[in-house]
Formats: C-alpha cells, structure tokens, sequence
C-alpha cells in the first residue's frame, strides 16, 4: 500500500524569472540603443581640401540646374517620373551609389524632394557633389 502523494507526476506550474531577467535585459538594450537609431539621410560634410574621386567607374549622377531641370547622367527627366527612373536603375545595379549635383540657387526643397525620391528607389548610397573652396573664400 502506498501513501502520501505522487512525486513522479508532471509539474503544471510555469517559472516566469527567465522570462522576466530576458525581457529586463531586452528593455535595458533597446532603452540604450533607441536614441542612436535617428531617421535621417547620411551626409557627409566636405572638407575644405577636397581630393579629386576616382573617375574610372561610371556611377549615377542626378543633377538639377537652374532652371530646375533634372538629369539622370546627361538624360532630361521629369520630377514625376524620376522615382521609376531610379527604381528601375537600381534594379538593374543594386550594389550602385548615387551622387547628387544641384546649383547652389536651386531651392531646399527641390532638392530634398529629389533626395527623398533617390532614397526611395532603394539608393542607399548617396553623395552630394561640391566644389572646393577658391582661394579668396578661405577664412
């Protein structure tokens, strides 16, 4: 005859501190990392000594001149249809990176639309073409 109770049997009860250390450490991580993840189009700001880029590859070059026309390489495009431009550039060259030319009267926003759209089109890769500082400029 056996008493008592059953100690061989399945226990039903869950253990819920694994779970809660994992999500502290997880809320810690993401309360850390959070502030470093900013939206926003990567640019770097030239120096005043520019070094002349290595020509040997063609790469995509969107330019706005004055008279607010946009070119993709030497080719007229509208501003409605630059995106599916773009988009179907980028499928045919993922791997590609963007520079960006647009004359110092054309306004901010033109060339933020334009910059929105490259981006759109999957161009993660983008470079905003100046001219170096002349010698009477220089502080």
């Amino acid at each position: 005859m056996t008493g008592g109770q059953d100690t061989g049997g399945l226990m039903s009860e869950i253990n819920v501190t694994p779970l809660v250390d994992v999500m502290l450490v997880l809320l810690i991580i993401f309360m850390v990392t959070a502030p470093m993840m900013v939206q926003g189009i990567n640019v770097s700001l030239p120096e005043t000594k520019n070094t002349q880029l290595d020509s040997k590859d063609e790469h995509l070059t969107i330019s706005i001149d004055k008279q607010l026309r946009i070119f993709l390489n030497e080719t007229p495009v509208r501003l409605e249809d630059l995106g599916r431009a773009l988009s179907s550039f980028h499928t045919n060259r993922p791997d590609e990176y963007a520079f960006l030319k647009a004359d110092k009267d054309v306004p901010y926003g033109l060339v933020v639309r334009v910059m929105s759209d490259i981006k759109d089109a999957g161009i993660e890769k983008l470079g905003a073409v100046t001219e170096p500082l002349s010698e009477t400029k220089k502080p």
